[in-house]
């Protein structure tokens, strides 16, 4: 804790401590009051100025330090100054002191709150950010609530300090109006409790709930708004209609046919949509090959003298297509439709948000359907680099037609997918150039990973040239070439890269043109996807949207995870709706080394001002990766300080997409490192690394000063 806590801290301690050592409770009691009433109003009557101002420190002192005694000082106001001078002092004053004792905990407080609880947090935080005005003017209209602690807990969120004071002022006048009302009677006054009639609580109570109320009449109005311009049909044909057959799409069909809706999936390229075609499924097949032909590179670390490979590129391009064939059936028409899914091959088109076109070979239909959900995906973005478009290009979703190995190939991306490609065909033969404008590859990524990749890289024969802006493109004596700046340079300067094909990999954009989204006036978020809120709907209710058209992942397991919360909304939001959760999101990039990453890591910890601790523990030292020769690599753990709650987790070196299971279900169900320390863990394998870290946490938690006299009793039971 920093000089001025402490000094805020003494001062509110010494306050504190005043106050009950002086007994000056007394002097804030009922019976006290009345039986200076006379000598009271003597005083004000002589001093008015003097007694108001005197009255308003007191009141926001007492507030401030969320000492006992505000509604008592409240009747007082009543009694002393009358209805009107009352509240318009203590309205004021009550804010000012309510405001001063949020400010007083948020200063102390709520760094370490947000830092211990802040995952748990995440929901809280982005509702009282968008919302918070309306909860806390519910709070203040509802007498039950002891305001101090409206005031301590409204500190440990997002809310602005001065809406916290405007919306105090408006929403205590109420309460503040009855007491001070009830103050100029004080003589009668016998309690506080008799203040508060049950039924002038539930008026209260009711008048509480009218933001909330008004808020849903607002989405409600909204909606209609939306609706206005379309007919609504009297029945509907089907109970869902699911646009796009990729993961998303998938998964809600499944769950939407297995709880016996009726449920029309419609798909105008492929069935699996870019994970199993383009995407996850061909990759993981090319990286799989590449990788057998470096284990044949390395056969000298394997007790070979040699090892050769006779392969033909097209060859291996080709038993990626076989082993695309043979995951085809999970995600085929057959399947879906023997699972009662109305498959549809056809270009889709939204006309209304009841209603959707589809053009299929058979002819065009109209399906009129009670909801819907857009899961149409994403694809390569190709940037708009001068000359890219005349020397031509491949994308992650084209480079699969390739038959013959690019003698040089030029990656434009150091993200995920660029990584992964670069690597596959510098194993393959390829002389490989990657070219990323960021300072270096994997930016995501804690520094030490992206330097243990890029390491990988360059072994293996890779042209890393990262800091490196691509400015245009030439084709120059029959050469393709491009022009690049190299940013990190002194003096920065010009690079020429030859190369002979180009691959774009440097991101990928959301499908929302061509059906339907424009004509309907449904916007997209800032990151050019469909804009939804947090069950996942659109402008209209009705109409959700998932997976990679949605974001704000673009991973084929987060998809899936989406359109559970899609497809249940969609069929029963009616009775109870689902906010999306993103607590606990793995993901990984299949390079070797393996990156596998769950929470927060160190860079973003760092960057969000997140109190944190580092355990890190190093596969070098672990018998199995020895073993496999495969001794590279770490386990780093982001844990709360003094704690074993896990905040992320990032594995680099060999399964780490296998070895992450263990902390995303650690992290999903609240274990902590010391549940991963007493859980047994198969030796020897790969997985003791997780048991490992922990037990790096643990010792770098041991108790010292026990231990110490441990040992004392150990050497005197030796004698």
């Amino acid at each position: 804790m920093n000089a001025r806590k402490l000094l805020v801290v003494a001062l509110v301690i010494a306050a504190i401590a005043a106050f009950f050592v002086f007994d000056l409770g007394q002097y804030l009691k009922l019976d006290f009051f009345k039986s200076q009433q006379a000598a009271i109003d003597s005083w004000r009557a002589a001093n008015p100025l003097a007694a108001g101002f005197a009255f308003f420190a007191a009141y926001v002192a007492i507030t401030g330090l969320s000492l006992p005694g505000a509604a008592v000082m409240t009747l007082a106001a009543g009694a002393i100054f009358g209805l009107a001078w009352g509240t318009l002092i203590v309205s004021f004053a009550s804010s000012l002191g309510a405001t001063l004792a949020f400010v007083i905990a948020r200063f102390l407080l709520r760094d370490w709150v947000q830092a211990k609880f802040g995952e748990r947090l995440q929901a809280l935080n982005a509702g009282v950010a968008r919302d918070g005005a309306f909860y806390l003017f519910t709070l203040r209209l509802v007498p039950v609530f002891p305001f101090f602690l409206i005031n301590l807990a409204m500190a440990m969120t997002p809310i602005r300090a001065w809406a916290f004071y405007w919306v105090s002022q408006l929403g205590m006048l109420a309460g503040t109006l009855v007491y001070v009302n009830a103050g100029t009677q004080l003589a009668k006054i016998e309690s506080l409790s008799g203040i508060l009639s049950p039924g002038l609580i539930v008026s209260f109570a009711l008048l509480g709930l009218f933001p909330l109320i008004a808020k849903k009449i607002v989405g409600a109005i909204q909606a209609r708004k939306a609706y206005a311009r379309w007919p609504r049909p009297r029945r509907f044909d089907r109970n869902l209609v699911v646009i796009g057959a990729g993961s998303a799409g998938l998964v809600t069909a499944y769950i939407a046919a297995a709880v016996k809706a009726k449920v029309t999936l419609i798909e105008k390229h492929r069935m699996g949509g870019d994970c199993l075609n383009t995407g996850c499924v061909p990759s993981k097949a090319l990286i799989r090959s590449a990788k057998f032909l470096s284990h044949a590179g390395r056969a000298r670390e394997f007790g070979m003298r040699r090892a050769q490979v006779d392969f033909d590129f097209a060859e291996v391009m080709e038993r990626v297509q076989s082993i695309v064939k043979a995951v085809e059936p999970h995600d085929s028409v057959e399947r879906y439709t023997s699972l009662g899914v109305e498959v549809l091959e056809g270009t889709a088109k939204i006309v209304s948000p009841w209603a959707v076109e589809v053009k299929t070979a058979a002819g065009t239909q109209t399906l009129t359907t009670r909801s819907i959900v857009i899961a149409a995906g994403a694809r390569p973005f190709v940037p708009p680099i001068p000359g890219l478009e005349e020397v031509g290009y491949l994308t992650s979703d084209t480079l699969w037609n390739l038959r013959r190995l690019p003698r040089r190939l030029l990656v434009l991306g150091g993200g995920p997918i660029g990584c992964e490609l670069t690597q596959c065909f510098a194993r393959l033969g390829a002389q490989v150039t990657q070219v990323e404008m960021l300072p270096r590859i994997l930016i995501r990524e804690d520094p030490e990973v992206s330097e243990l990749v890029t390491a990988r890289f360059r072994a293996e024969g890779v042209d890393v040239r990262s800091g490196h802006k691509a400015l245009r493109f030439l084709v120059e004596n029959g050469e393709k070439t491009l022009v690049c700046e190299h940013v990190g340079a002194p003096g920065g300067g010009e690079v020429r890269i030859a190369f002979d094909e180009v691959l774009v990999a440097v991101g990928r954009l959301a499908n929302t043109t061509g059906y339907g989204l424009e004509e309907l006036g449904i916007p997209l978020a800032k990151t050019r996807t469909v804009e939804t809120n947090e069950y996942l709907q659109t402008l209209y209710p009705n109409i959700y949207a998932c997976g990679d058209v949605a974001g704000p992942y673009q991973f084929t397991h987060t998809a899936a995870h989406q359109a559970w919360y899609a497809a249940v909304n969609a069929l029963f939001g009616t009775f109870r709706k689902f906010k999306a959760d993103y607590s606990v999101i793995p993901w990984a990039t299949f390079t070797e080394p393996e990156v596998a990453r769950v929470g927060l890591n160190e860079q973003e910890a760092k960057e969000k001002g997140i109190a944190h601790e580092v355990t890190v523990y190093g596969l070098d030292d672990l018998d199995r990766a020895i073993a496999d020769s495969e001794a590279h690599g770490f386990v780093k753990v982001i844990t709360l300080p003094g704690s074993d709650r896990i905040l992320g987790v990032t594995i680099v070196g060999e399964h780490a997409g296998d070895l992450i299971a263990e902390y995303v279900a650690a992290m999903r169900h609240g274990l902590g490192l010391n549940k991963i320390l007493g859980t047994i863990h198969i030796y020897p394998t790969l997985a003791e690394a997780n048991k490992f870290a922990a037990g790096n946490w643990k010792k770098a938690h041991a108790p010292q000063r026990l231990l110490e006299w441990v040992a004392r009793y150990h050497a005197w039971r030796r004698g």
